[in-house]
């Protein structure tokens, strides 16, 4: 599954380029949209991308093994984060940059309740980001917002555990 799914992403990110290209040029996006920054072609997506299906599956693989049953929990985080990602990146095209700044930190808000962090829903949202900022800018986000929903969901679990036992 893992090869054959890696393959897949691989063919569309290669589809996608090829549509780029022939409908004027692979764009290049700035860092953070500041044009003082530097910018990264879409072209990069067709080596990260894979690269980066290719971990996450074997990571999201190791768990399938260790606990089936959450395998329908994992499809539905991934399915959840394909969707957000999609969205986020649809409203950001048409304009609409508070509601996707608002989504962007309702990551953080999810992220109480939700293990974001999980590479379920890493790949779910940068593929769902992708077509419209190539693969390495929603890369960049997901480390971000993975990053910090770890710390956000096993850190107020901490605290919240340390704080049943300091009351018993």
């Amino acid at each position: 599954m893992r090869t054959s799914v890696t393959i897949a992403i691989a063919m569309l990110m290669a589809f996608l380029l090829a549509w780029q290209h022939v409908h004027g040029s692979v764009p290049a996006h700035h860092l953070l949209a500041d044009p003082s920054l530097p910018t990264v072609s879409n072209w990069w997506g067709l080596l990260t991308l894979p690269l980066l299906a290719w971990f996450l599956l074997g990571r999201i693989d190791a768990r399938r093994k260790a606990d089936p049953a959450a395998v329908p929990r994992m499809k539905l985080a991934f399915g959840g984060a394909l969707l957000y990602g999609a969205a986020l990146a649809a409203l950001f095209t048409a304009g609409h940059a508070g509601i996707t700044d608002g989504m962007a930190m309702g990551i953080f808000v999810l992220a109480l309740f939700l293990p974001v962090y999980r590479a379920e829903y890493v790949l779910g949202f940068v593929l769902g980001m992708t077509w419209s900022f190539g693969a390495i800018l929603p890369m960049i986000a997901a480390a971000i917002f993975a990053g910090v929903g770890a710390i956000i969901h096993l850190g107020v679990r901490f605290v919240y555990t340390r704080a049943l036992l300091l009351r018993r």
